[in-house]
């Protein structure tokens, strides 16, 4: 996948709690295999049921288009676990999103295609609520994973928290088989001691 270090543009406000991934991506954008992600993603909130754009949703306002960054309120993503939830998010240009508390299944699918989930605490999460509101897209934020901090208009730095395994799979672009590939040698280390102290086991899995 495509690594994640630091990512700067504008930051999309999206302050509405549960969020399922039905509504990140409807069910008709699946039964199309060349059916376009980026206009599915959230297509029922951009979208009059004639296919009208919504003029006053936030990702229809020009200073948000391909916004990278998406600000959501509490568990955002939670439904069913369709990754294409995040594929369709990748598609429109978003590659972080920040949330107090997103669905569990949803930050797994970001991490496994290289979108970075920032989780913040309740007053961290205001404190980027008020900057964003501010500055309503007409000033980048900049989310950066080596620093593992949010920078803002006015010398504003937030810290965020990421398991430090998450984090090294994102900087690198490692998914979950390459990232056992790093510890080759210690696996295979491993296996040749065991066949020496365990040979019995070798021979049952040669049979089975």
């Amino acid at each position: 996948m495509e690594p994640f270090r630091s990512v700067t543009g504008a930051a999309a406000p999206l302050p509405l709690d549960d969020v399922n991934t039905d509504q990140i991506i409807p069910s008709a954008w699946l039964k199309d295999l060349n059916a376009d992600m980026a206009e599915g993603f959230l297509a029922y909130m951009r979208r009059t049921p004639d296919g009208s754009p919504r003029s006053d949703f936030v990702l229809e306002r020009p200073q948000y288009a391909g916004a990278p960054i998406l600000v959501t309120g509490r568990n955002f993503g939670c439904g069913s676990s369709r990754e294409h939830a995040v594929w369709s998010m990748r598609a429109f240009g978003v590659r972080c999103v920040i949330g107090e508390s997103p669905a569990e299944f949803f930050r797994e699918n970001c991490l496994k295609n290289g979108v970075l989930p920032v989780t913040l605490d309740a007053e961290r999460m205001q404190r980027v609520w008020e900057l964003v509101e501010r500055v309503d897209g007409r000033e980048p934020l900049t989310v950066d994973l080596e620093a593992r901090e949010i920078r803002g208009p006015g010398g504003i730095s937030l810290a965020f928290e990421i398991g430090d395994a998450e984090r090294e799979a994102l900087l690198e672009g490692l998914d979950d088989i390459r990232m056992t590939l790093k510890s080759l040698p210690a696996i295979e280390a491993w296996e040749a001691r065991a066949a020496k102290v365990r040979p019995f086991l070798q021979a049952a899995i040669r049979k089975a």
